[in-house]
């Protein structure tokens, strides 16, 4: 799909289900890998933790500008206590840390609990269209 039209909300010409999600896409394992790759668009995700009350706090915030970027910047979560081989792999050392990620490639972070227009402003800063 080119970029420009993005914004247009599209769907899949078979099951007309929408292509880009307006909601974090809850990822582990394997799926998380390849989620990365297959897009074009930056993903930022938030790695969190069950017991965490930041993480807990910061959620609706994250899905809040998960709808707000739509067709920008994907939205993904990880729960680093359900694949902590990933968690470690990225070296998360406190949670709620947000990974800033393009072609599977760090290009930014940030940890602690923030709302919707502080993400939306850091990713403003880190180059995403917003």
């Amino acid at each position: 799909m080119p970029q420009e039209r993005l914004g247009e909300e599209p769907k899949c010409g078979k099951c007309h289900k929408p292509l880009l999600p307006d909601h974090p896409v809850e990822l582990a394992g394997p799926a998380f890998s390849r989620f990365l790759e297959k897009n074009d668009l930056p993903v930022l995700v938030d790695f969190w933790a069950p017991w965490c009350a930041p993480c807990r706090a910061m959620a609706p915030q994250f899905e809040m500008a998960a709808r707000r970027l739509r067709g920008r910047c994907l939205f993904a979560k990880l729960n680093t206590e359900a694949d902590q081989a990933t968690a470690a792999r990225f070296q998360i050392r406190s949670i709620p840390t947000m990974v800033l990620l393009r072609g599977g490639r760090e290009l930014a972070r940030q940890s602690g609990a923030v709302n919707a227009p502080e993400i939306e402003a850091w990713l403003r800063r880190q180059g995403v269209a917003v």
